[in-house]
């Protein structure tokens, strides 16, 4: 009874299981706030931000697109071959390329120009959600040269 409830283990499944879950995470960073406009009165210290999402420029759309390739490419890698797995490079490559020509462009910031007026004060800001897309789209890259280039362990198991 216990042998048939024991999860059976499949050498090689650990680097598409990587890509899977961080092509995931990537296609949630897209939605996620990418930039923004703060304005502070430095009276009253209070101020308001307008926020700017990934998927509401058109290259956020193009990294969500990526993270749901690179989802499907993890997906391929668990459940035929692992090093499927390495297709993630492709869309992992577009989604930084991606997320790093929004920033490069001003396409989520319209104004570039920080004021400062001593009581008000407007900047345009980066967002944590640009920073968490960018850091998925590398580590989709890193995880797919790594599937692909992986080596066999000694003992004759891969």
């Amino acid at each position: 009874m216990a042998e048939d409830l024991q999860l059976v283990r499949r050498p090689g499944r650990g680097y598409p299981l990587a890509v899977t879950v961080v092509a995931a995470l990537l296609v949630f960073c897209a939605i996620l706030p990418w930039a923004g406009v703060e304005a502070r009165i430095g009276v009253l210290g209070a101020g308001v931000s307008g926020d700017v999402r990934g998927i509401d420029d058109g290259l956020g759309v193009y990294a969500l697109l990526a993270g749901l390739a690179a989802l499907a490419c993890g997906l391929a890698g668990l459940l035929a071959h692992p090093r499927l797995a390495a297709l993630a490079v492709l869309p992992g490559g577009l989604a930084v390329a991606a997320t790093l020509m929004f920033q490069l462009q001003g396409g989520g910031v319209r104004d570039r120009i920080s004021v400062d007026l001593g009581l008000l004060s407007v900047t345009p800001v980066i967002r944590a959600g640009w920073f968490a897309t960018l850091a998925c789209a590398l580590a989709l890259v890193v995880l797919g040269v790594l599937a692909l280039v992986r080596r066999a362990r000694p003992g004759g198991r891969s």
